[in-house]
């Protein structure tokens, strides 16, 4: 049902739901806030649910690599076909903040290209997932998947979503320049924005910020263009994947319909 790699997708999705349950606990608890080397912030959530996603999949799949937010990269992964691309909690400081908007996200790479994706999002009991072909989906707890599909709204009443702590002022005056093509402009958290625009609530979202890195976008990638969608750089072209160098230092563009992203 759910193509070729339906083995991992399904390892990958009990992964984000072990996860789930502490980085739950966490949140609901009064947790300490540290800051990394680049300065943004890290919690205990991060940081358990990351060995938590790595040690259960690393029982299933021994021989794969993986690239981790919160984990040392050793560059090992650049000679493996099949590497995990993992952010435990995308959002952090949504997470640290309470405004919801946060996930988790698992990306299977084979050589360099996502074949399947699981962004988890705990607030909302929801999970999507994508293999390559085997369509996108949206999995609300205790029912059954359903297929998604990107909008097919094309130039006008558009909805564009930004981001909710990290929008800069080339992304603001780019929706400011394009205003009359868009119905809404709404505030939304990390990875979700690419949930939102797979299943057709929303068309369009920019990052001119070079700061995101492959674990934040990897799961997105194959789950918005599973439904029909595109993901790109600023120059409309598409992103390699385990790179030694994770920074999508072109920014990028989520879009249902790629006549939106000439915007």
């Amino acid at each position: 049902m759910f193509g070729m790699w339906e083995k991992e997708l399904e390892e990958m999705k009990k992964a984000a739901l072990l996860a789930e349950t502490k980085i739950l606990e966490i949140y609901h608890s009064s947790f300490k806030v540290e800051t990394k080397s680049d300065d943004s912030p890290v919690t205990e959530a991060d940081k358990s649910a990351d060995k938590i996603i790595k040690d259960y999949l690393q029982s299933k799949f021994p021989d794969y690599a993986f690239l981790t937010e919160e984990s040392v990269d050793t560059k090992e992964r650049l000679h493996k076909d099949l590497v995990f691309i993992i952010d435990p909690v995308d959002g952090t400081v949504e997470f640290v903040n309470k405004t919801g908007g946060f996930s988790t996200n698992i990306a299977l790479c084979y050589k360099h290209e996502i074949v399947a994706g699981v962004i988890n999002i705990p607030l909302e009991k929801t999970t999507y997932f994508a293999t390559k072909g085997g369509g996108a989906w949206k999995e609300e707890r205790d029912k059954n998947p359903l297929r998604i599909h990107v909008s097919n709204r094309v130039g006008k009443n558009l909805r564009a979503l930004i981001s909710i702590s990290h929008l800069i002022d080339k992304e603001r005056e780019q929706i400011a320049r394009h205003k009359e093509c868009f119905e809404s402009v709404t505030p939304c958290g990390a990875a979700t924005k690419f949930c939102r625009i797979a299943e057709g609530e929303a068309d369009v979202a920019v990052r001119y910020s070079v700061a995101t890195k492959e674990w934040d976008t990897a799961a997105g990638e194959i789950l918005l263009e599973e439904a029909g969608g595109h993901f790109t750089n600023l120059h409309l072209e598409k992103y390699t994947h385990n790179r030694e160098d994770v920074y999508n230092r072109d920014g990028y563009v989520v879009v249902n319909d790629m006549r939106n992203a000439l915007l």
